[in-house]
C-alpha cells in the first residue's frame, strides 16, 4: 500500500500546529487548509539519478568522471536530489562554470556505521577513487562529514552550505529540547535498529514551530506554481532513508557535547568558504564553523532550503560557490 503524502507522523505534526496556533483559531484553520492543499496536490515524477562512478556498499558517487572534480556531500537525512533538481540544479550550474560536480548518494538503506566510519570507510575511499585533486562541497550534515574528511585528507577547497559544526552554538534551550526528543525517540530507534525519518521529523518541527505554522498558512492561498514548488520540496523534506542507529547516536552526542571530539577543523589547510543562511532555524548561524575563527563566512539572507533551490539561489549562492570552487 502506498503511504499517503506527509507530513509524518501526522498526529505529532497536528499537535505542533495546534500548539503554535493556540491563541489564534483562524490561523490554525488557515494552516490546516494549507495542509489539505499539500496532501491533495499532484505529485511530480522523481528526478533521474546520475550514473554511478564508484560504489561501496549502499553508498555511491554519481556523475561523470573528468577534470576539476567537485565532490558534493549531501545531508544523510534527506535525499541527495535537492541539489540536482531539473530546472533548478546547483550541479548543472557548476557544470556550466567548467567544473565537474559529482554527488554522494547515501543509498536507499542505511549503512550500519557511525559518522566517523561513514567518513573513513565510505566517503574517503570514494573520493580517493577519483585519483586526482578534489574539492569538497557539503550541505547540512553532509558538510559536517565533508569537514571531518578535510581534517584528515588533502583536498583543494572546502565549501560548506548551512553546515553545523559548532554544536554549542545551538544554545542551551535548543540543545535541551533535542536531548529531550532523543530520550523519547531512542528506545524505539534501538528496538528498530535505525532511526526512520518519522522519528526524526518532530525534532526539526520543534526547532521552529511558529515558522512551520506560518509556512502552511501561506500555502493556503498561494498560487498553483508555488504550490508545485512547495510539494516538491516538502516531499523531499518528508522523505529520506533512515539513519543507522550508530549514526543517530553519534548525532545526538554531537549536540550533547557541543563538538566533534577528535576532529580538529583548525588543522585544515585548504581554503574554506562557510555559507550561512541568516534565516536558518535548522542550522542557526551560531553553529557555523566560522564562528570558531575557521574559514571565511558568507552570510546570506535566506533559509536552510531556500538558499539552495529558491528563486534567488543562482545569484545568491550558486555563483559565489562556482567562483570559489573555480579559483583553484
Amino acid at each position: 500500500m502506498t503511504r499517503p503524502p506527509g507530513p509524518h507522523p501526522l498526529p505529532i505534526f497536528l499537535a505542533t500546529l495546534q500548539a503554535a496556533c493556540a491563541d489564534d483559531p483562524a490561523r490554525l484553520a488557515a494552516a490546516l487548509a494549507g495542509l489539505a492543499r499539500y496532501q491533495q496536490a499532484p505529485r511530480p515524477a522523481p528526478p533521474p539519478r546520475r550514473p554511478d562512478v564508484a560504489r561501496i556498499g549502499e553508498v555511491s558517487l554519481r556523475g561523470t568522471p573528468g577534470p576539476r572534480p567537485v565532490v558534493i556531500v549531501p545531508s544523510l537525512i534527506n535525499p541527495a536530489h535537492v541539489l540536482d533538481l531539473p530546472g533548478r540544479s546547483l550541479m548543472a550550474h557548476l557544470e556550466s562554470a567548467g567544473l565537474n560536480p559529482l554527488i554522494i548518494d547515501w543509498g536507499d538503506a542505511p549503512e550500519p556505521l557511525g559518522l566517523a566510519s561513514l567518513v573513513s570507510e565510505r566517503l574517503a575511499p570514494l573520493v580517493n577513487s577519483l585519483q586526482q585533486p578534489v574539492a569538497l562541497l557539503g550541505y547540512c550534515l553532509g558538510g559536517t562529514l565533508a569537514l571531518a574528511l578535510a581534517a584528515q585528507a588533502p583536498i583543494t577547497r572546502l565549501a560548506l552550505i548551512a553546515t553545523p559544526w559548532n554544536f554549542a552554538g545551538y544554545g542551551e534551550g535548543q540543545r535541551a529540547a533535542l536531548a529531550q526528543w532523543w530520550a523519547s525517540a531512542a528506545p524505539m530507534a534501538q528496538a528498530m535498529g535505525q532511526l526512520p525519518i518519522d522519528l526524526l521529523q518532530p525534532a526539526f518541527w520543534s526547532l521552529d514551530p511558529d515558522g512551520l505554522a506560518a509556512k502552511y498558512v501561506r500555502l493556503a492561498t498561494t498560487n498553483e506554481h508555488d504550490l508545485a514548488d512547495f510539494v516538491r520540496l516538502e516531499d523531499w523534506a518528508n522523505g529520506g532513508t533512515p539513519l543507522s542507529l550508530a549514526a543517530a547516536q553519534d548525532l545526538a552526542a554531537l549536540y550533547a557535547n557541543g563538538q566533534w571530539n577528535g576532529v580538529d577543523a583548525a588543522a585544515i589547510t585548504a581554503p574554506i568558504l562557510d555559507v550561512i543562511a541568516g534565516a536558518d532555524r535548522i542550522v542557526p548561524p551560531a553553529a557555523a564553523v566560522s564562528t570558531l575563527g575557521i574559514g571565511t563566512a558568507l552570510r546570506l539572507d535566506a533559509g536552510h532550503v531556500g538558499m539552495v533551490v529558491g528563486r534567488r539561489a543562482p545569484q545568491l549562492l550558486w555563483q559565489p560557490l562556482a567562483e570559489f570552487m573555480g579559483a583553484a
